[in-house]
């Protein structure tokens, strides 16, 4: 999607009162939110996954007991600040940003996450040595999802 179609569409979006756009082409998705002035409460709204094509039956569920509670790790988690896919390194073959072990200082980059085909650097918001890679590179990430773990 161009440029001049992406201003276009914010521009509509925040001249009407329609609060959010999402649109999917052949070259990508593009979502728009508009902000909610302060003190003004959106209206909730409920989202049903249409079910793919290729999806093949769900497996039944089993009951064993009591399931395990995730295990939470220690230390300070690196978080999504957008939904992306993530990269270890700024390009295929390349040396990751970090590996475990590594130490890291505030402001050093860690990973790259691409949203609509724009790579972001992520950096570190604290010091101290990487104890945790939580992703795999290539996986899909979500907003506030821990990336990696610092101590």
């Amino acid at each position: 999607m161009d440029l001049r179609k992406l201003k276009t569409l914010i521009d509509l979006v925040s001249e009407s009162n329609v609060s959010e756009l999402e649109i999917t082409e052949a070259e990508g998705k593009v979502r728009i939110v508009k902000s909610m002035p302060t003190g003004m409460v959106p209206a909730p709204v409920t989202y049903a996954m249409a079910p793919s094509p290729a999806a093949s039956a769900p497996a039944p569920l089993v009951d064993t007991g009591a399931a395990p509670a995730p295990v939470e790790p220690a230390g300070h988690a690196v978080t999504s600040p957008m939904v992306g896919t993530f990269y270890r390194s700024a390009s295929p073959g390349a040396k990751a940003f970090v590996e475990v072990g590594d130490t890291v200082k505030v402001g050093q980059t860690v990973c790259i996450v691409e949203a609509m085909k724009i790579l972001n650097e992520i950096e570190s918001d604290q010091s101290g040595v990487v104890k945790q890679i939580l992703i795999d590179n290539g996986q899909a990430v979500e907003y506030g999802q821990p990336l990696l773990i610092i101590e």
